[in-house]
């Protein structure tokens, strides 16, 4: 991490910081729609990870944008995780990155070397997606916070929308929960060290090589794992049309998140992600933690996938060579009620 001193006044942000996904959705019925463009490909009707937009018969502008004021004391890493959130919508989409730009809040009274530190992580992540930084917006605000506007590519025939699973498929989750469980405890004192460093290492990872690794197989649908949690983004999956099943016991996760559910130190998002999403969900003999770590708020979590039943093993398996902890957590089914059981044997 970098020598700066830390933003001593955190005490919490991340995906954590997002408006309840209820909130969100009855504001956006209300908005008006305009007239329909054939060429835009998804909007935000449709609950999706980004825009996309079709510019030729191969070629398709994704456009996202995140931000959120920091979860983690030091500003390089936290421009780092804020990046690599912002950048992995791209990714969950089917595309790659291309252009983003700077979305900056920061005190005029703080010290600017802070400001510096932030932008050069965010900076250095979005080389290492192979993107360009290409300018940005800054804000004289009480309080820090950082993100990007991303614009990248995809092929329309190979974009992946999050709500185009088919019956029989296999969901696959590339990364581990509990971020939002372990920034909690490490806010207290009761996350060891080794503990909070498993979790920056997940926030900073990309979804570059988990996405590029995806198109060689045969995926039918995807989204990151965000603010609205392992079962709300899962939700969202559904589109009202599908269900499915998920085994806790596969689901991978981060050291220290199981203690910190069990010692009730998780998140007010996280309740607004049960009280929100709860309803569409039966669990069956599921501990209470795994319970929390499931509508825990992730910043910066993995993709998950659904994907063709005779690709899911080969496709989990060269994920977990490529060194991510990668793993078939469920399947998808006909639409039924509950939408989403959670079983745990």
């Amino acid at each position: 991490m970098a020598e700066q001193g830390p933003i001593v006044f955190c005490t919490g942000g991340g995906c954590t910081a997002k408006l309840g996904a209820g909130v969100l959705s009855r504001i956006l019925e209300k908005l008006p729609r305009g007239e329909k463009d054939p060429d835009l490909l998804v909007g935000y009707d449709s609950r999706d990870d980004a825009a996309v937009y079709r510019i030729t018969e191969d070629i398709a502008l994704v456009q996202t944008v995140d931000f959120f004021p920091p979860m983690v004391d030091d500003p390089y890493t936290f421009g780092q995780i804020a990046a690599t959130n912002a950048l992995s919508d791209v990714y969950a989409m089917g595309g790659e990155v291309k252009t983003a730009l700077n979305l900056v809040c920061f005190s005029e009274s703080m010290d600017l070397n802070v400001l510096g530190e932030i932008l050069r992580g965010g900076a250095e992540k979005v080389a290492e997606a192979g993107g360009m930084l290409v300018g940005g917006h800054s804000i004289a605000d009480t309080g820090v916070k950082y993100g990007l506007s991303v614009t990248g590519l995809v092929d329309p025939h190979r974009l992946t929308a999050n709500d185009t699973g088919r019956p029989g498929d296999k969901l696959l989750l590339t990364k581990a929960l509990g971020v939002g469980l372990i920034c909690t405890a490490n806010r207290v004192g009761e996350a060891a060290p080794e503990q909070m460093e498993a979790a920056v290492r997940s926030m900073t990872t990309l979804n570059k090589a988990a996405a590029e690794i995806a198109r060689r197989y045969e995926v039918h649908a995807a989204t990151d794992v965000t603010g609205f949690s392992f079962l709300g983004h899962l939700h969202e999956m559904m589109g009202e049309k599908l269900s499915s099943v998920i085994d806790a016991n596969a689901v991978p996760i981060l050291p220290g998140a199981w203690e910190a559910a069990d010692a009730c130190l998780y998140t007010a998002a996280g309740q607004r992600n049960r009280n929100h999403t709860g309803p569409f969900v039966r669990f069956e003999k599921v501990p209470f933690p795994m319970e929390e770590i499931l509508f825990d708020p992730q910043t910066s979590g993995g993709l998950l996938f659904a994907v063709a039943p005779q690709d899911a093993a080969a496709l989990e398996a060269e994920l977990q060579a490529a060194g991510l902890p990668a793993k078939i957590v469920g399947t998808i089914g006909e639409k039924q009620t509950p939408e989403i059981t959670v079983t745990y044997e």
